[in-house]
């Protein structure tokens, strides 16, 4: 009979065996039985990323305090995290990446937080370019929604406080060295800012989501050197002089010393390109305790040779904090270093490039990457942006580099109208044309092409990853 019974056990398919196997993982005990019911609660929150454009930036709707009594209630995990806490306009994944790539290369574990995702929520949490898992989703999202109900109703958290808790959480299980951590918006009131981090970093500043963060450069700067703590020092790239003056200002008030590459730091870059090794910028940074020649900027484009050198002079500071850094390994994280949706090749018949460039600076700076970095005869730029964003701004950059442009709308509710887009883009004489889907955009950049032709799909990280969705490169 044993036998008999082993014998029907067996018979079960492999496909039906692993269908049972998936429905365990997916359930467990805690709020959320499933991984689904887990992101509907999520989902449920608010979510700035997904609404119109915000006028009530302050403390009532962005409430560090709120923040601060909800990780309190998770015991505190953002107290046990040694962090680099990363804000700017332009920059700050590719920053992130590359000092993340060094780090693990030299033997730790590293927490990276990110915003937005181009495909997969989980994106936003990683540990050594592992995404958390469901199961580990669904388990802290359910820890979270546990503590979140002992909070008054008027501050429910929002879905950008509830990932930065899962994060957080998820870190202090994982026992990393060190959290590399992106703000989202702003710096000051952003919920990341409940951080000491060992060091902070300012990548690039320019106009982005001025109704939340002010009009001039100045205030914007200010917002993003919120994250300055006593005592803990703070790198930044080159600035423009408005933007150095309010920095330095910042530091100041709060004893954070602040220095510059470029300035404070010997830095410097190059773009060359070569018959054995392509175009291909190049950046040193020596500082009193390390010396980095001529290394290989690993993502493309001139604008990320800013990036690396903060990437390693945050590098250096760390040495100096006492982290054991062998250069050479880092060296060689920093040389293998890739990031999705950044100047990202998704397919060769015909050539499609995706960079989720978002504001003008971002744009001007893809166009010359691509024109340094690519061969073309011309280029069609499928592009769709929030409506949120400076338009005007981002339009006219398109049009230096673009033969033609397809304007479309991504899944973002906040996505700008392509018609609108189309009629704002014919004042300055372009050859445009205005889509209502990705799907349909990429239909006509395909009938206008040849082989010798690029197409290239940016304005919003949402259009971007929907284009990835598409070619089926999900990272």
């Amino acid at each position: 009979m044993a036998v008999l019974l082993g014998c029907i056990v067996n018979t079960m398919s492999p496909t039906v065996a692993r269908k049972s196997r998936t429905a365990r993982t997916r359930r467990g005990r805690g709020p959320f039985p499933t991984y689904n019911s887990a992101l509907a609660y999520l989902h449920s929150s608010t979510d700035y990323e997904q609404i119109g454009p915000l006028k009530g930036y302050n403390i009532d709707n962005f409430s560090l305090d709120r923040m601060r009594r909800l990780l309190d209630k998770l015991g505190s995990p953002h107290r046990m995290l040694n962090a680099v806490h990363i804000a700017g306009t332009k920059g700050k994944g590719s920053t992130a990446a590359m000092l993340s790539g060094m780090l693990e290369a030299c033997g730790f574990t590293v927490g990276l937080y990110t915003s937005p995702h181009l495909v997969d929520l989980r994106e936003r949490v990683q540990v050594n370019g592992k995404l958390i898992s469901e199961a580990e989703l669904r388990t802290l999202l359910g820890k979270v929604s546990t503590a979140a109900k002992s909070l008054d109703n008027d501050n429910s958290p929002t879905f950008f406080e509830i990932m930065t808790a899962v994060a957080f959480l998820h870190f202090v299980a994982k026992d990393v060295d060190l959290a590399i951590v992106e703000t989202g918006l702003g710096g000051r009131l952003d919920s990341t800012n409940v951080l000491k981090p060992k060091v902070c970093a300012i990548t690039s500043i320019s106009h982005d989501h001025c109704q939340q963060l002010g009009e001039t450069l100045s205030s914007i700067a200010a917002e993003k050197a919120g994250i300055f703590k006593r005592g803990v020092p703070a790198i930044s790239v080159p600035q423009v002089s408005e933007v150095e003056l309010a920095l330095r200002k910042a530091a100041n008030s709060t004893r954070s010393p602040l220095t510059f590459t470029g300035k404070d730091i010997d830095f410097s870059y190059r773009f060359e390109s070569t018959k054995t090794d392509g175009p291909q910028t190049r950046v040193c940074v020596t500082t009193p305790i390390s010396r980095y020649e001529h290394l290989r900027v690993p993502l493309a484009g001139e604008h990320q040779a800013l990036n690396c050198g903060l990437a390693l002079a945050l590098l250096d500071k760390l040495k100096e904090l006492g982290y054991d850094i062998d250069d050479q390994r880092a060296i060689g994280g920093l040389d293998r270093t890739v990031l999705a949706g950044r100047m990202e090749m998704l397919h060769n018949d015909p050539r499609v490039i995706a960079d989720g460039a978002h504001n003008p600076g971002s744009i001007e700076a893809l166009m010359l990457a691509i024109g340094q970095n690519i061969s073309y005869d011309s280029m069609v730029v499928i592009f769709g942006c929030c409506a949120d964003k400076d338009i005007q701004g981002m339009l006219r950059r398109v049009g230096q580099g673009a033969d033609k442009v397809i304007f479309t709308r991504s899944r973002s509710p906040r996505s700008a109208d392509p018609e609108e887009l189309a009629a704002r883009y014919s004042d300055f004489g372009g050859m445009c044309q205005a889509t209502e889907s990705f799907g349909e955009a990429l239909k006509h950049a395909y009938a206008a092409v040849s082989r010798g032709d690029l197409i290239c799909v940016t304005g919003s990280f949402y259009l971007v990853g929907e284009a990835k969705q598409h070619f089926n490169r999900v990272p």
